[in-house]
């Protein structure tokens, strides 16, 4: 019987079913029942939070020697999260290692981060990518799966097998109760996990109302010392929910204004930070505006302000509509990306000045580097562009590594540009030529520079405005066709 079943209209509290004896005792018995390690997902939310404090309980209750299966709680910073929220989960974590060590309880809280070349500002500003939507939701498996996958498999690989134990509830939604169902194994408190064979999950509330949640919470204190209203506090400030440590494609990512990634464009309007602001905390408006403006371009009407015609990989893709063809649009412009880089950088030494987090970083030297790396490499910034914006907001160099990329003077550029357009010859397609060069110097082997060569003649290099004018022709009908698989 689910916690969302009724009484004679009244809800059926978890705890009048079971009671929290036999809650602990069904921890126990799972926990002892076999010596495969336990990962814990902890999103600091009330979900995360009661699994978190229930295990905690019911191993506290064990004899000293019996607690020997070590239980990892890992949380993921997506280096995107709210800092609020990133503020109160790495105090948590330091309160719950310094309880466990003095309590001698097995738990170990690790913060996991994504790799540098899957960073959210690495793919935005550096590769050009599209703010993330309900069609391209690109952020989650980048900032979360492949996290979490990294630490299971690491985790698998040492010890054979392992058991996630996630805040799970059912009803929450009923896509989310048939994954559950999907992957029970029967006569088992587990369910297989949806991609790993050597990997199982335990969701110990997820008979759990919202209701019984919170109930928990305000009349269970925090073992690691913890202030549970403070949690609530933070709930009534956000005036919304939590967002899960994303594990699988199956688990519900961010998306409902909850708790989680500031830059967050999957909805409409984020009303947990709006919230935030109302509720006092002024300076994380830099924020909204950088997210708002990063949510506008997003809209139809606007996507020719921001993005390139062409796609990443240099070609056109049309889409015959209703009203005719139609290009759909590629990445950010690399002078959008040099925009949103300086706005970044911006928000950055605002609320450092006006906020609580004196130090905080919005985005990280490593990904710096890497922006630079990429738009010196794949976006023909001869410029520099990264270490000169850099310098003008923050008033600081990163000791940037010094090599002969984007070595071209400004009047050297500008002799380059004057020359193309001559010869009415794309300025882009000499760069990216000189590009493929200057990457190819001192190889042994220089073989593969034909093929390079050859991928870049081989990319679409009509301007926009001929690309049209082909696709309006009423005579155009054969290269419409041949438009759509360039």
């Amino acid at each position: 019987m689910s916690a969302q079943q009724t009484l004679d209209g009244k809800a059926i509290s978890v705890f009048d079913k079971h009671g929290l004896d036999a809650i602990h005792h069904e921890i126990q018995e799972v926990y002892l029942s076999d010596n495969r390690p336990w990962v814990i997902g902890y999103s600091g939310g009330k979900d995360s939070t009661t699994t978190l404090q229930l295990v905690w309980y019911a191993i506290a209750e064990l004899p000293e020697e019996k607690r020997s299966k070590h239980v990892f709680v890992i949380s993921s910073d997506t280096l995107v999260e709210t800092p609020v929220i990133v503020d109160y989960i790495t105090s948590t974590q330091e309160k719950i290692n310094r309880t466990a060590a003095e309590s001698k309880m097995p738990f170990t809280a690790i913060k996991l981060k994504p790799r540098i070349v899957d960073s959210f500002w690495v793919n935005l500003i550096g590769k050009g990518y599209p703010a993330p939507s309900t069609q391209f939701r690109w952020c989650t498996e980048r900032l979360k799966i492949r996290t979490a996958d990294r630490f299971i498999l690491e985790s698998v690989t040492k010890y054979g097998e392992v058991v996630m134990v996630l805040g799970v509830r059912k009803g929450e939604s009923s896509t989310r109760d048939q994954v559950m169902d999907q992957y029970k194994i029967q006569g088992s408190k587990l369910s297989h996990h949806s991609r790993f064979a050597q990997s199982y999950v335990y969701t110990p509330i997820e008979e759990f109302s919202v209701d019984d949640v919170w109930t928990y919470l305000l009349q269970k204190p925090s073992p690691w010392g913890n202030n549970n209203r403070d949690l609530l506090a933070l709930y009534k400030n956000a005036q919304d929910g939590e967002c899960p440590l994303v594990v699988d494609k199956d688990t519900t990512p961010c998306g409902n204004s909850r708790f989680g990634c500031w830059v967050c464009t999957v909805v409409a309007k984020d009303r947990s930070m709006t919230a935030l602001i109302e509720n006092g905390e002024d300076w994380l408006e830099p924020l909204l505006e950088f997210r708002n403006e990063l949510a506008d371009t997003q809209i139809p009407e606007k996507k020719h302000l921001y993005r390139e015609y062409r796609r990443m990989n240099g070609k056109v893709k049309v889409m015959e509509r209703a009203d005719g063809l139609h290009i759909i649009r590629g990445p950010y412009t690399l002078d959008y990306s040099k925009y949103q880089l300086r706005k970044l950088l911006e928000a950055q030494v605002n609320v450092r000045k006006n906020g609580p987090y004196p130090n905080i970083s919005l985005i990280l030297p490593e990904e710096l580097y890497e922006i630079r790396r990429i738009w010196q490499t794949q976006r023909s910034d001869w410029d520099d562009s990264v270490a000169r914006i850099h310098k003008e907001v923050m008033g600081e160099d990163l000791g940037w590594v010094k090599d002969d990329l984007g070595a071209f003077s400004q009047s050297e550029n500008e002799l380059l540009k004057k020359i193309c357009n001559d010869h009415k010859t794309p300025l882009r397609l000499v760069t990216k030529l000189l590009d493929v060069e200057q990457q190819m110097q001192g190889m042994t082997r220089r073989s593969s520079i034909y093929n390079r060569i050859n991928e870049v003649l081989s990319e679409e290099w009509r301007s926009e405005e001929e690309i049209k004018n082909d696709m309006i022709k009423p005579d155009a009908v054969d290269s419409r066709r041949q438009i759509r698989h360039m």
